[in-house]
Order: structure tokens, then C-alpha cells, then sequence
């Protein structure tokens, strides 16, 4: 593997950590906008549906991380864009802590 390959490896893997840190941040603030609110057992269901992609999302990351190059390369062709994953996650947890933070007010 070249420099070169290794460089543009590294930086995906820093993209998709911070991508990850972003959503556990959003999942934070809606977990704990969740605590204030009344038992809502649809808001719940809906948060822990949210935990469990982020779980999915981790799991990716941990593979990633672990991958040779060539598998490296043959998944991202494959997936043809992973990220919009990670970022439909993080805006659908945005609309969902507004949604919560706004039942608080």
C-alpha cells in the first residue's frame, strides 16, 4: 500500500469518526431531552431505534478500521457512498432533538 493510499485510508477513517462523535453528541442531547419528558413510550421507541443504527454505524467503523486495502476499496465501490448513511443518521437525530426539545418548552 502506498503513502498515498494510507493517507486517503486514514483521512475516510477521520471522517467517519467524526461523523460518529456528531451523532453521539445528537444521541446525548436527545437522550437526555427524552428524560425530561413525560413517560412517552413512542419517543422512547423511537430513541432506542436511533441507538441501534448508531450501534450498526459503530460496528461498520470498527470493521473499517481493520480492513485490508483492497477490501477497503471493493466496500466503498460497493456501498457507493456510506457517508450519506452516517449523515441521513445525523439529520434524522437533529430533527428528532428539536422535535423533543421543543415538547420541553
Amino acid at each position: 500500500m502506498s503513502s498515498t493510499e494510507t493517507q486517503l485510508v486514514n483521512q475516510h477513517i477521520k471522517e467517519y469518526e467524526s461523523r460518529l462523535k456528531h451523532i453521539d453528541e445528537l444521541y446525548a442531547r436527545a437522550d437526555q431531552a427524552t428524560k425530561h419528558l413525560d413517560d412517552n413510550h413512542q419517543t422512547r421507541v423511537e430513541l432506542n431505534d436511533y441507538q441501534k443504527q448508531k450501534s450498526l454505524l459503530e460496528e461498520d467503523l470498527a470493521n473499517i478500521k481493520t480492513m485490508e486495502l483492497e477490501d477497503w476499496r471493493d466496500e466503498m465501490i460497493e456501498d457507493a457512498g456510506p457517508m450519506a448513511i452516517w449523515d441521513i443518521l445525523a439529520q434524522e437525530l437533529e430533527g428528532f432533538v428539536e422535535r423533543v426539545e421543543k415538547e420541553l418548552d
